[in-house]
C-alpha cells in the first residue's frame, strides 16, 4: 500500500514539501506555491494538538486541488489516528514504531517511517515496508544512503533533514528515490533549482534502476 502510494506521488518530482510551524494561511500558500511547480506530496508535522488546525487547512486545500496532504512528525498510534481523522492521506514519522507501522495498516493509510540504522531498517522491511525516510539525512549523508543500497536493493530511501538544492543531487545521485525539503521550496530560485531536478542526466537513469 505504502509503496504503490508513495511510488505514484514521486512519479513525476521526486520531491516532498515540508512545511512546520507556519500559521494556517501561509501553509496552505506555500502549499499552493508548490503544486503549482509539480510537487504532488506536501507534509505538514503535527508536533501537538494545537497544529491540527493547520493540517486541516492543507488538506482541505489540496482537496480542492487534487493533492495529497500528510501528517508528519508522528510518533505514536494515537497520534496517528487524530490526524486520519482529519484527513491526512499519508503520515510521516522521524523513526520506525511498530505499533504506528501496525495502525496504519490496519487504518489504510500510507505511513513513511524514519531510519537512520541498518536495524531500523530491517525493522522496517520486517513488517513489510519498501519506502523508508532516510532523517537525518544531511548527517546521515549520500555515502550512508549508497551504503545502505547494498544490503537493502529494493527499500526506497526519502532523504530528509537539511536538504537543500546544493545537496539533493547528491542525495538522488547516491540511490535515494525522492528528497523532502522544507524551507528551500520558499525561495523562488531554490524552487527552480529542484524542478530541474527531473530534467535529464542521473536522475532520469535513477528513475529507470527504479
Amino acid at each position: 500500500m505504502s509503496g504503490d502510494f508513495f511510488g505514484e506521488g514521486f512519479a513525476e518530482l521526486p520531491v516532498m514539501g515540508i512545511f512546520r510551524g507556519l500559521s494556517p494561511e501561509r501553509t496552505v500558500e506555500l502549499c499552493n506555491a508548490a503544486w503549482d511547480v509539480g510537487v504532488s506530496l506536501v507534509e505538514v508535522p503535527v508536533m501537538s494538538p494545537r497544529e491540527i488546525p493547520v493540517l486541516e487547512a492543507a488538506v482541505a486545500a489540496g482537496r480542492d486541488r487534487g493533492r495529497s496532504v500528510g501528517a508528519g512528525t508522528i510518533l505514536s498510534a494515537d497520534q496517528l489516528e487524530s490526524v486520519a481523522a482529519v484527513g491526512a492521506a499519508f503520515t510521516v514519522a522521524p523513526g520506525v514504531d511498530v505499533d504506528v507501522l501496525d495502525r496504519s495498516v490496519e487504518l489504510g493509510i500510507p505511513h513513511l517511517p524514519g531510519v537512520a540504522t541498518s536495524t531500523d531498517i530491517a525493522t522496517a522491511v520486517s513488517r513489510g515496508w519498501g519506502w523508508v525516510k532516510a532523517f537525518p539525512a544531511a548527517q546521515l549523508t549520500p555515502g550512508w544512503v549508497r551504503a545502505q543500497r547494498g544490503p537493502f536493493p529494493r527499500v526506497r530511501f526519502v532523504a530528509t533533514g537539511g536538504i537543500t538544492s546544493g545537496n539533493a543531487q547528491a542525495f538522488l545521485d547516491a540511490g535515494c528515490s525522492a528528497v523532502a525539503v522544507g524551507s528551500a521550496l520558499t525561495d523562488p530560485d531554490a524552487v527552480s533549482s529542484f524542478m530541474g531536478l527531473v530534467a535529464g542526466g542521473p536522475v532520469s537513469e535513477r528513475r529507470q534502476r527504479t
